[in-house]
């Protein structure tokens, strides 16, 4: 019997499309130092992340502002200038996923997303309505490197771990996709995708 090749499972901020939110707060908070201030005890990772993990926008700068409301115009423009953090996408990987449903390949996600902006991204960039199956985390309430978000995808599209590998830009995520029986390719530019598949047995 011919040998299947794995079924390729994207994440999307920074594989498939770039987002950075220095972008936004270089122009706002010149100043190298406040601005990395800012970043780490104003609008930090850790407050952005619950929006992923499903916490509305709305709710989430109402918290900030009322801690910090000499920040507030600072603040709203995490939410309200968010599509300007995300320049556009990482044309190589487009391409390859691309590539694999041309060929009639199934092809998921699993990414850390806001439920709103998640919504604004599909329509902004049409070719995430082309995968098979998308796990969101705001949907579902939990956050990657968590391994029950990728139980969540293996058993609602009924895949197995070991006939999938998964994409990320972050070395967690590549840690717990491998803690649960998936293949990995950690994605770091530079790099050929398409070799780092292929190594893997996906054709190309």
């Amino acid at each position: 019997m011919p040998i299947t090749a794995p079924t390729v499972v994207f994440d999307v901020g920074n594989v498939l499309i770039r987002w950075d939110p220095q972008i936004v707060y270089r122009e706002m908070i010149p100043d190298d130092e406040k601005r990395a201030w800012f970043m780490q005890n104003v609008c930090t990772a850790a407050w952005n992340i619950e929006q992923d993990r499903g916490r509305s926008w709305e709710e989430a700068v109402a918290l900030l502002v009322a801690s910090h409301p000499e920040w507030e115009a600072e603040i709203r423009a995490y939410d309200e200038r968010w599509h300007e953090t995300v320049p556009g996408i990482v044309d190589d990987s487009v391409a390859v996923l691309g590539e694999l449903k041309a060929r009639g390949e199934k092809v998921y996600a699993i990414t850390n997303f806001s439920r709103e902006k998640w919504a604004e991204c599909l329509i902004r960039f049409p070719f995430l309505q082309s995968f098979d199956g998308v796990v969101v985390s705001a949907h579902e309430r939990v956050i990657k490197p968590d391994p029950e978000i990728f139980h969540i995808l293996l058993q609602r599209y009924g895949l197995a771990a070991g006939d999938c590998i998964f994409i990320d830009d972050s070395a967690k995520n590549i840690d717990a996709a491998r803690a649960v029986g998936m293949k990995a390719v950690h994605f770091v530019e530079p790099i050929d995708l398409r070799s780092a598949l292929a190594a893997h047995g996906v054709p190309f």
